[in-house]
């Protein structure tokens, strides 16, 4: 199906020049491809359906697969969704999905219709897998070496709430399993914050830090009165452990992360 579904012109554009006219030459700040669309839901003529989800006044999405009108932005020919336009032969996109209704002339991005995700994506079909459990494709270089997480790409970004499964930006995984988009990421680590909005784990690796704290820790004695132990939550391995109160921070009795919280105290068994 999915050799059927997504198609490149590459060696018919050799017999027929038509098809390469104007190819790069048009499109939207988000694609560059010779026609529009036309919503089935508002009946309005657009670049795109992302130009649709921004310009709408309320705020009302396109589903992609519902589209049925296309307008070639060569002859302004309206017609039905196909690759090569019906009045004067260009191909409206050099990729073209016929599942998604896609266009698009660059194929450098190396488009591919993943039918397990019902939508294109980028970057190489051999270069992705689609991990089931967490319901999205992800680089090969994570097969079987992040944790998985249901559904984790079929979420809004904890950070900038973007829905992330079809989000145009790149993603990341989390050492968590969790996912956010990679430049939220290290806006939030240019912050100072480490740890998953979600669930509080690090989201790297730490160990350096905790070192510097462990100097700082023994550098800054405590005051005879602050000298009381309290339980402790570790966030990284989710452990409770009891140490003593220290101003500097925690550490966890059993993965020595300083990522922890204090907690009441585990109620006490009864006979």
């Amino acid at each position: 199906m999915e050799a059927a579904a997504e198609k490149t012109t590459t060696n018919a554009a050799a017999a027929d020049p038509r098809l390469d006219f104007g190819k790069l030459d048009f499109g939207c700040k988000h694609y560059r491809r010779r026609c529009k669309i036309r919503a089935p839901c508002c009946d309005e003529v657009f670049g795109c359906r992302h130009c649709h989800n921004e310009s709408t006044a309320d705020k009302h999405e396109i589903c992609r697969h519902d589209v049925q009108k296309v307008i070639c932005l060569v002859c302004y020919t309206e017609q039905p969704v196909g690759q090569v336009c019906t009045n004067c032969g260009v191909n409206m996109g050099e990729y073209y999905c016929e599942v998604c209704k896609f266009f698009d002339d660059d194929v450098g991005k190396e488009q591919y219709h993943c039918e397990e995700c019902g939508i294109c994506r980028v970057g190489g079909k051999d270069n992705f897998f689609h991990c089931k459990k967490c319901g999205s494709c992800y680089s090969t270089a994570l097969r079987d070496k992040h944790p998985c997480v249901e559904n984790s790409m079929r979420h809004h970004c904890p950070i900038c709430y973007e829905y992330l499964f079809d989000s145009l930006k790149d993603t990341r995984v989390l050492r968590c399993g969790h996912t956010i988009h990679a430049d939220c990421c290290e806006e939030m680590k240019s912050h100072a914050q480490y740890s998953c909005p979600i669930c509080s784990k690090s989201v790297c690796d730490m160990s350096m830090y905790w070192r510097k704290l462990d100097e700082e820790v023994a550098a800054t004695i405590m005051p005879l009165d602050y000298r009381y132990k309290v339980w402790i939550l570790c966030n990284d391995c989710n452990d409770m452990t009891e140490v003593f109160f220290h101003i500097i921070g925690h550490k966890c009795g059993s993965c020595h992360s300083y990522n922890t919280r204090t907690v009441a105290p585990p109620p006490v068994p009864t006979r």
